[in-house]
């Protein structure tokens, strides 16, 4: 009994054995024959238009004038529609905008109450990892007459995302783009959004911090 117990034994083993090998079979196969998993695809998260550093809120509630919108890809193709024609750069760029925010304050004749402050939005972005490029600085006399900062967020070599920071004696203006553009892309967006016409060759690599 004990002889025909171990025999049955073996022999499910054996069949056990074999029935696995002619399952893996065609799995290996098929392994062998298709063609590798595709790379995983990482989604950079999109830029926050919405977000300001709270600095900004502080000088907001002590400006004598102030103004915030966004304006999304519907508004921003009106937008573009309005551009003379013979801008034509500029419109093209401006279709390539995912969104635009802008807050811009005026303050009265003591000017802007804490450039504290606004080292303090300065200090924001470098926090968030923005890179920073300081695009000018104008003088007037004794004293600075206004500066220009650009932070962008990098994919690549291309920018997903810009923040335009202009300062004047009685003014700050604050413009975030969102969008996939190139870095000659942002000169086309001078003049539009608040952005001044600063003189300046483009956000180059080398020169960001």
């Amino acid at each position: 009994m004990k002889r025909k117990l171990t025999v049955a034994c073996s022999a499910l083993a054996l069949a056990l054995t074999c029935g696995f090998a002619a399952a893996q079979e065609p799995v290996t196969q098929m392994a062998e024959n298709a063609p590798p998993p595709p790379a995983a695809v990482y989604s950079l998260p999109p830029v926050p238009l919405e977000w300001t550093p709270p600095a900004l809120a502080e000088l907001s509630a002590q400006a004598t004038m102030k103004e915030s919108f966004t304006l999304d890809r519907t508004l921003l193709e009106l937008a573009a529609g309005m551009v003379p024609d013979s801008d034509q750069d500029d419109r093209r760029v401006i279709r390539k905008l995912d969104g635009v925010s802008v807050h811009t304050m005026r303050f009265g004749d003591a000017g802007i109450p804490s450039e504290e402050a606004v080292d303090s939005i300065r200090a924001a972005y470098h926090l968030r990892g923005w890179k920073h490029l300081v695009t000018t600085t104008r003088s007037g006399g004794p004293v600075h007459s206004g500066s220009t900062d650009v932070w962008v967020v990098m994919d690549g070599v291309n920018i997903r995302g810009a923040v335009v920071l202009a300062e004047t004696p009685r003014s700050l203006t604050l413009v975030t783009v969102a969008g996939n553009l190139s870095p000659v892309d942002l000169l086309h967006l001078r003049g539009h959004f608040g952005i001044p016409r600063y003189d300046d060759d483009g956000p180059h690599p080398s020169r960001m911090q």
